[in-house]
């Protein structure tokens, strides 16, 4: 057997260190990695590293931050660090539930759109129409209609960034569908649905794998928000908006209120902004030839 019939199984391996050199390659990507580790690792401890955030404790109700209570306490004596910790806990819940339910939503309706043309316009009409209000009015407008959990944040939030996936996956999937390949398949009678689960989605993934970055950190926001406006989750769950919403009637007296979960969100939201650009530039053939031009 010739050296060059030999199967090389050290060459995906190369390829995938290739592949983290790149990302790596940035430091602006290596802090915001650091950043959402960070904030990970916190939120799967948090039983471990933070005691119950309901518990109340009324005689050292507003007690400044110190060793017994790092970040202080709030108006009923509950610790502020435990509240911190199970609300990035809440956070990476939501934005990881909000991602996997807007890309299911989304994918399914950009493949059919840009794939089938007489669906694309009644598709993308609604998708539109679903666009037309910004994002937070219609999240307010789903969460009273459904009513104060975190698995109708988790819907609402969902659907409302799904529009925008949609868009993304039905621009892939126009020039895909024209194709060389795609088009050779179907002259052998490859079925449709064969073509796009085996061409067209894995070929539209990229722009989709960084849109997921920049939809966690906007569910995050979106979440707080919410809660911080009183149509979030309900108010005994520590969330980050939640704190925010109880600390600003303290805001003078007690400011470690709002500081400790306003700098958890900050955080967190320039953590995955700084991994997005950087999975950007390395999916983007255009940025990554510009990228290595620079380095």
């Amino acid at each position: 057997m010739s050296v060059l019939a030999l199967p090389r199984p050290a060459e995906p391996v190369r390829r995938r260190a290739l592949w983290l050199v790149r990302l790596v390659r940035r430091r602006a990507t290596v802090v915001g990695l650091a950043l959402l580790a960070i904030t990970t690792v916190v939120g799967v401890l948090a039983p471990l590293i933070a005691d119950d955030p309901l518990r109340m404790e009324v005689s050292a109700r507003l007690t400044a931050p110190g060793a017994t209570h790092w970040f202080g306490t709030d108006d009923v004596g509950r610790d502020v660090w435990s509240r911190v910790v199970y609300g990035a806990r809440l956070s990476l819940l939501v934005g990881a539930a909000v991602v996997l339910l807007a890309f299911a939503i989304g994918l399914v309706c950009g493949l059919a759109a840009g794939y089938w043309r007489r669906l694309d316009n009644p598709v993308m009409r609604v998708m539109d129409g679903l666009m037309a209000f910004p994002a937070i009015i219609l999240a307010i407008a789903l969460m009273a209609s459904l009513g104060p959990s975190v698995l109708n944040v988790i819907v609402a939030i969902g659907v409302v960034y799904a529009p925008r996936v949609a868009r993304i996956v039905r621009g892939s999937v126009l020039v895909i569908r024209e194709t060389t390949y795609v088009e050779a398949a179907r002259a052998l009678g490859v079925s449709d649905l064969v073509i796009v689960a085996r061409h067209v989605l894995p070929n539209c993934l990229s722009p989709v794998i960084v849109q997921a970055s920049f939809v966690f950190a906007a569910a995050v926001l979106t979440e707080a928000a919410l809660s911080f406006l009183g149509v979030g989750v309900p108010p005994y769950v520590p969330s980050w908006g939640n704190i925010l919403a109880e600390g600003r009637l303290y805001l003078q007296q007690a400011p470690w209120l709002v500081l400790y979960p306003g700098a958890a969100i900050m955080m967190t939201i320039f953590g995955l902004n700084l991994l997005g650009d950087g999975l950007r530039d390395l999916l983007d053939p255009r940025l990554r030839g510009l990228v290595r031009e620079r380095s």
